[in-house]
């Protein structure tokens, strides 16, 4: 039987039929209204409802979407991209669709996605870090999604990096996210393409008249741009101090690598695991986290929330 799956982001909304394989069998985007809450139920229920129309037999529905959600997996308690404060969006979906609705953070799906049938599916233990707009993170332990005592664990894009650095959007200094995110390498080469530098030639070039943008980023990084690949390999020894504490706190057997910097390939993975091995606690006498990239692109979302609905049915 399949499970609907909804993934909800600041520029998109993303909806599929999932089978219990984790394929998505069928899929529809929708743009995201993100500044409107009202309209932003109104239209995850119109894409869940065109979904069942489809398949009106499903083993559950899952929602995704990026914030912090409490203990009881109902209110999103804080979401400042999509505009969310104690948002009760689990019964308000519910009273949408008349049916029941499981909704879950989306880096946690997106992880749960890849234990179960991704990069991380023979494993018992994994962490996920994706690499996009921010760093986001998920934690499976011994088989299960560890969400915390009040439900927002595994937000691992939090863990401080530089003592004093760079404020965050969650308000302390110094995060990962402001280092290692894709939105934090956009900054950096912008600064070196706005400059007079030498270095920064190549960016400008790109840039033209505009701002650059990811993709003049990607496209430096493939010329092997200097400056470009001097600031991805620092990106990525941020990440690995991030990665070296929690392994020292929970012991993953892989970390998993998404987002929009782990289409850089093996050029960002052999980085983050050159420096992971300068970083490990006790190098040389534990055994050593693998680190690979992620199976799934756009659609890890909408697989781990289909999943987890099954899951909470059963």
């Amino acid at each position: 039987m399949l499970s609907v799956g909804i993934d909800i982001g600041g520029t998109k909304i993303l909806g599929a039929l999932v089978d219990e394989s984790g394929k998505v069998v069928q899929e529809k985007r929708i743009a995201s209204p993100a500044q409107d809450p009202a309209r932003l139920i109104d239209d995850v229920a119109g894409l869940i409802d065109d979904l069942l129309r489809v398949e009106p037999e499903v083993a559950g529905i899952g929602v995704a979407a990026a914030g912090f959600i409490d203990a009881e997996r109902s209110t999103v308690l804080y979401a400042p991209n999509l505009n969310w404060r104690n948002e009760p969006l689990q019964q308000r979906i519910s009273d949408r669709v008349g049916r029941e609705v499981v909704i879950e953070n989306d880096a946690n799906a997106a992880g749960w996605a890849e234990f179960r049938f991704g990069a991380a599916s023979k494993y018992g233990s994994m962490m996920m870090l994706t690499l996009g707009t921010g760093v986001g993170g998920a934690v499976v332990a011994d088989g299960k999604l560890m969400r915390g005592g009040f439900g927002i664990g595994g937000e691992l894009g939090h863990v401080t990096v530089v003592d004093g650095g760079i404020k965050c959007g969650c308000g302390r200094l110094g995060c990962v996210e402001q280092y290692s995110s894709g939105t934090a390498l956009l900054r950096e080469l912008r600064s070196i393409a706005s400059s007079s530098s030498a270095e920064g030639a190549r960016l400008r070039e790109l840039a033209g008249e505009g701002e650059l943008s990811g993709h003049h980023a990607y496209l430096a990084f493939q010329e092997e741009d200097k400056a470009t690949r001097q600031e991805v390999e620092r990106a990525a020894e941020y990440l690995a101090r991030a990665m070296g504490s929690l392994v020292a706190v929970l012991d993953p057997e892989v970390f998993v690598i998404g987002g929009g910097l782990s289409e850089l390939g093996q050029g960002i993975l052999a980085p983050i695991t050159r420096h992971f091995a300068a970083q490990l606690p006790a190098q040389g006498f534990r055994p050593e986290a693998d680190i690979v990239l992620a199976s799934f692109a756009n659609e890890a979302g909408v697989i781990g929330a289909a999943d987890l609905a099954r899951q909470a049915g059963q």
